[in-house]
């Protein structure tokens, strides 16, 4: 389980998070969602202290974060974002295996967990394992890092905007895929986005932020049937105006037979 208690983030006069208390069950996909400013991202990265919070804590299965050494927390947590950040020097394998490396694994568990990721992920090993990461397509590129993201086998992940670069299509494959991938392992997650649709199809309860306060949280029909605010009411809108738009265009033309 995740805790959020009274974090929050100060940039001088500035106030990027405030006082935020959220939990996340284990199993559980949290979705933070706002727009460019909110906070969101300020507040994921407070939970692997890729930055520090000016006040409150963040609590690991009862665990303070700031008790652990920042790069013994980030190895614990997988992390996946939407530049993707792959290694341009190294192969696919390589980039996977990072994590791994660096905590002493043998070749020999490494490469089994290399092949069994990209599986995952539904990329051919023996296709890409030898590329680069220049020799692979948009979509490609981000199941590479999700798989990276998952290489230390993780109970927790952080995804900031992982998919928001991606083509309409690809976005919908590689959405799918993850949602599989976090059922079969039980995983534990935090995802950033400013895409309503995709909080909606994606995650168990939805935190909405803005201006650095926490608005509502609740499930995906929770907000669509009672937004609590009219940020939300606003969100909310957009999927519904949009799904009303399509279902207009595949109604009967009018006017009868002839």
């Amino acid at each position: 389980m995740i805790e959020l208690d009274r974090l929050s983030r100060r940039y001088g006069v500035h106030v990027a998070v405030a006082e935020l208390s959220l939990t996340v069950a284990d199993g559980e996909l949290l979705v933070l969602l706002g727009g460019s400013g909110c906070g969101k991202t300020t507040t994921l990265k407070m939970v692997n202290r890729l930055v520090e919070p000016t006040s409150g804590r963040v609590r690991i299965d009862g665990e303070d974060a700031s008790s652990l050494p920042p790069h013994e927390l980030r190895r614990r947590i997988g992390y996946a974002f939407q530049r993707v950040g792959l290694f341009p020097h190294m192969t696919v394998a390589e980039n996977v295996a990072v994590t791994p490396s660096l905590l002493g694994w043998d070749a020999r568990r490494i490469a089994r967990r290399v092949d069994e990721l990209l599986e995952m992920v539904e990329l051919d090993p023996g296709l890409v394992r030898d590329r680069r990461p220049h020799e692979l397509s948009g979509g490609q590129q981000q199941r590479v890092g999700v798989a990276r993201a998952l290489a230390a086998e993780p109970r927790l992940m952080l995804l900031d905007e992982p998919f928001g670069a991606l083509d309409p299509l690809t976005r919908d494959r590689v959405q799918q895929s993850f949602r599989l991938i976090r059922e079969r392992l039980g995983l534990t997650a935090i995802f950033v986005t400013h895409d309503m649709s995709e909080a909606l199809l994606l995650g168990d309860r939805i935190a909405v932020m803005d201006a650095g306060h926490l608005l509502q949280v609740g499930t995906p029909r929770e907000l669509l049937t009672a937004p609590a605010h009219d940020v939300v009411r606003q969100m909310v809108e957009t999927p519904r105006r949009q799904a009303a738009a399509i279902d207009a265009l595949l109604a009967p033309s009018g006017g009868g037979s002839r």
